[in-house]
């Protein structure tokens, strides 16, 4: 029988521009923020990586706090929308307020200001509107193929921005003059672009009901679900083995794409053209958006996300490899093939993650007969936030150990031969540790053996 049909393309389309809202977010500060404040401000780039270190010990605590509101929330909005469209103000305010770190205040204060800002645009704002945002996919449509879709399209548009965004940010701080004042300008720029494009995707969807989300075929229905608590739902989390995989599989995924982010570096003291962070952002990015095109159809053919998201993660792992090699030929076109290999090869999982995400909320709902499906997607405010922050801290430490010097024309050996290691052997070592992780990810099967015992009982 055809699976039932919620959305209408448009639905899909107008959610998936919410992701232009949460990358002018995450692509400006996972790529520039290190930067801005070690060349611009002058901050010391082995303590601002602690603090963001610190500030990860507060995300940790927020996101299933939030994910457990969410799943609480009864407005006329529905449970994740009212998040998903208050929580970006914030992140619009704090986002501004990083690059308005006052010249004229002492170090400590600058330090403490950039502490505060970033900590409440990552532990509040942020969590409320990103895991809203991806929890609405359980909660518009019950149809795994639109679940997919809703995914593919939203990463082609968060993948699009990231490439935008590091392409034309370094021009834009130039065209406006440079310095502190002109990061303050690209910000509010960006941040308002990030409203409307948020207030838009809100609107785009609606929420299913209840009653409606709950309907079921009689032999699949689990007993009926009772209330639970914080600590309940924590509890439910770190029973499902799923759930905890793919949370650590979205954690490298995230500190991947950080150490990648900060090129800019390696742009600039290796192969000596800022620029070219852009070129390589295509190089990643078009790739990616290629694959999540076909990542639908693709799912659908191979009979499910489990192979082809393990097959092109391996595909993704030899790419990087083939970037190692060619930067240490200091071949920039093979980097860039290589690059784009690897991206193509990764798109799979970006595509279908949400997707994959709602079938692990299944199968607690299938083992436990509750619906945790806002602090489920925990995992994607958790992953995108803890990861980001992990590979940004971790840069500032290893960029501090190697010597680097702010603003210099030039950096010592060592710190170029740091730069080798952050931009050529880490990314491709998470690679590699995401494939492994992959291979015991089949939810899909667990869930299909979970209901067939259940109508043989």
């Amino acid at each position: 029988m055809k699976e039932k049909t919620y959305l209408k393309w448009y639905n899909k389309v107008g959610y998936g521009s919410g992701d232009i809202a949460g990358n002018v977010v995450y692509a400006l500060l996972s790529a520039f923020v290190m930067i801005f404040l070690t060349d611009t401000v002058g901050m010391n780039a082995g303590i601002v990586g602690t603090l963001i270190a610190v500030s990860k010990l507060f995300d940790g605590v927020s996101d299933i706090f939030f994910g457990s509101l969410i799943d609480k929330t009864h407005t006329r909005l529905g449970k994740a929308r009212p998040w998903m469209l208050y929580g970006y103000f914030g992140c619009a305010v704090c986002l501004v307020a990083i690059f308005c770190i006052p010249a004229d205040i002492s170090a400590t204060a600058q330090y403490a200001w950039f502490f505060i800002a970033y900590t409440l645009l990552n532990a509040g704002f942020y969590t409320a509107n990103n895991i809203a945002y991806s929890a609405l996919t359980a909660l518009v449509t019950k149809n795994n193929h639109e679940r997919v879709q809703m995914g593919s399209i939203r990463f082609m548009f968060a993948f699009g921005t990231s490439m935008l965004i590091q392409t034309i940010t370094v021009g834009l701080v130039a065209r406006f003059g440079g310095g502190a004042a002109a990061w303050r300008t690209v910000a509010v720029i960006y941040a308002i672009v990030g409203v409307i494009s948020n207030t838009l995707s809100v609107f785009s969807v609606k929420e299913l009901t209840d009653e409606e989300l709950e309907e079921d075929s009689a032999e699949n229905k689990p007993a009926a679900e009772e209330k639970y608590s914080l600590a309940d739902a924590f509890r439910l989390l770190i029973k499902n083995k799923y759930y905890l995989t793919i949370c650590v599989c979205y954690i490298l995924m995230q500190i991947y794409t950080a150490t990648l982010n900060m090129g800019i570096y390696y742009m600039t003291y290796v192969l000596k053209n800022a620029n070219l962070l852009g070129v390589f952002s295509w190089a990643i990015n078009i790739p990616m958006i290629i694959g999540l095109l076909f990542t639908p159809t693709l799912v659908a053919k191979w009979g499910g996300m489990y192979r082809l998201n393990l097959t092109g993660y391996t595909v993704g792992t030899l790419g990087r490899l083939g970037v190692v090699i060619a930067g240490y030929l200091g071949s920039v076109p093979l980097m860039l093939v290589c690059t784009a290999i690897a991206a193509i090869g990764m798109s799979p999982l970006q595509g279908d993650m949400n997707a994959l995400i709602a079938t692990c909320s299944e199968y607690t709902y299938l083992t436990s007969g509750k619906r945790v499906d806002g602090t489920m997607y925990s995992c994607t405010s958790l992953g995108t936030k803890l990861g980001g922050g992990i590979g940004t801290a971790l840069a500032g430490w290893l960029l501090a150990f190697s010597g680097y010097v702010g603003g210099a024309a030039s950096q010592s050996a060592s710190c170029l031969n740091m730069l080798h290691v952050m931009y050529l052997w880490m990314p491709m070592c998470f690679n590699l540790l995401i494939t492994l992780l992959l291979v015991r990810l089949n939810v899909e099967q667990a869930n299909e053996d979970l209901r067939a015992k259940r109508a043989h009982s």
